[in-house]
C-alpha cells in the first residue's frame, strides 16, 4: 500500500523550509530532494562539532549547551550514516570519541555530568559517575556496524551491547527500540534473530505497543512517560527490513501507519508525545520527527 504521496511530501516540506533547523531542512533536501546533497548535510552537522570531537550545541533537542554527550554522538550517527559518511574519517573520529568516555564494560554513559549545569529536562537523570548505557551505546554503535566500520573501541562496545540485550527483563519501549537498531545491524544474525524473537514476545507480553490506536487503554506506559506517550508498530520496525517487522500481523502494522499518517498536523509537521518541557527544544525536535515520519511512511510504500 502507497502511505505517501506528494501531498503528504509537499506539506511537510512547507513545514520544514518554515520551522526547519538547517540541518533538518539540508536532510529533507537529501532525502527526498531532486538530487542527493550529503555535502550540505555534512556542513549543517559539523556546526554541531565540539573542540573535542563529540556532539552538542543542542543536535539532540533534549540534550542542551555546549558539553558533548553520549546521546548526541547516537544522533550525529544516524545522521553521518544517511549521509553515507561513516566508512572513512568520520566514522574513526566518532569511535575515537566514544572511546574517551567508555566505562570498564565497554560501553558509554547516556549524559556525562558535564551536562548538570546547563538546562536538560526533569526525565533526563545526571549521575557524578554514570554506567554505561545500552541507550547511548546501542545508538552509537549499530549504524557503524551497519556501515562496515572497523574499529578497536567497536569490539568492546558490541560486547557490552550483546550483554545488555540478552539481559533486557522487564523493559520500557525506548530501551527495546535501541537493541532493535543493534541487532537489525549485529553481524552474529543467528544471535540478532533469537533475541529479536526474545524481545518481541516481551513487547507483546508487556503491553509496551499499542496495536490498536482506537484501544490506548490497552498499553501499560512506563514509569516517566508521558500521558500519551505510546509506541506503535512502526516504531519498533521502522521499516519492513527490521527484524521487528515480524513481531506484528499485516493488520497490526496497517492500523499502526494509518494512525502516523493521520497525525500529519494541518502545518505539515508531525508532533512529538514525549514530555514537553521546553517550547523551544519541542520546536526544535517536532522537524526531526518529521524526518522520521515520512522516512517510515516511505520505506512501508515500496
Amino acid at each position: 500500500m502507497a502511505w505517501i504521496d506528494d501531498s503528504i511530501i509537499e506539506r511537510a516540506a512547507d513545514y520544514l523550509w518554515t520551522a526547519g533547523r538547517v540541518l533538518e531542512q539540508r536532510r529533507f533536501a537529501h532525502l527526498f530532494g531532486a538530487a542527493p546533497d550529503p555535502a550540505g548535510v555534512l556542513a549543517a552537522l559539523d556546526a554541531y562539532r565540539t573542540p573535542g570531537g563529540g556532539w552538542a550545541y543542542g543536535l539532540e533537542p533534549d540534550v542542551r549547551g555546549p558539553a558533548a554527550q553520549p546521546l548526541a554522538a547516537g544522533a550525529a550517527a544516524r545522521i553521518l550514516a544517511e549521509a553515507g559518511a561513516l566508512g572513512g574519517e568520520r566514522g574513526r573520529e566518532l569511535c575515537d570519541w566514544a572511546a574517551t568516555w567508555t566505562t570498564q564494560d565497554g560501553g558509554v554513559p547516556a549524559v556525562l555530568p558535564s551536562l548538570r549545569r546547563f538546562p536538560h529536562p526533569p526525565f533526563l537523570p545526571i549521575a557524578e559517575d554514570p554506567p554505561a548505557e545500552l541507550l547511548a551505546t546501542g545508538q552509537i554503535t549499530a549504524p557503524l556496524l551497519a556501515a562496515g566500520v572497523r574499529h578497536p573501541w567497536l569490539t568492546g562496545a558490541e560486547s557490552f551491547c550483546r550483554r545488555a540485550i540478552e539481559a533486557i527483563g522487564t523493559t520500557h519501549p525506548y530501551e527495546v527500540i535501541t537493541a532493535v537498531g543493534y541487532l537489525d545491524a549485529a553481524t552474529d544474525r543467528d544471535w540478532a534473530v533469537e533475541q529479536a524473537a526474545r524481545l518481541g514476545e516481551a513487547v507483546r507480553d508487556q503491553h509496551l505497543v499499542l496495536l490498536d490506536p482506537d484501544r490506548p487503554e490497552q498499553v501499560r506506559l512506563a514509569p516517566g512517560y508521558a500521558p500519551g506517550e505510546f509506541h506503535l508498530p512502526h516504531d519498533y520496525a521502522p521499516s519492513p527490513d527490521s527484524l521487528a517487522h515480524s513481531w506484528f500481523t499485516p493488520a497490526e502494522l496497517d492500523r499502526g501507519l494509518a494512525h502516523l499518517a493521520s497525525r500529519q498536523l494541518p502545518d505539515g509537521g508531525w508532533p512529538i508525545n514525549w514530555a514537553r518541557w521546553s517550547a523551544a527544544t519541542e520546536n526544535e525536535a517536532r522537524p526531526g520527527v518529521t524526518l522520521a515520519a515520512l522516512l517510515t511512511l516511505r520505506a512501508y510504500s515500496r
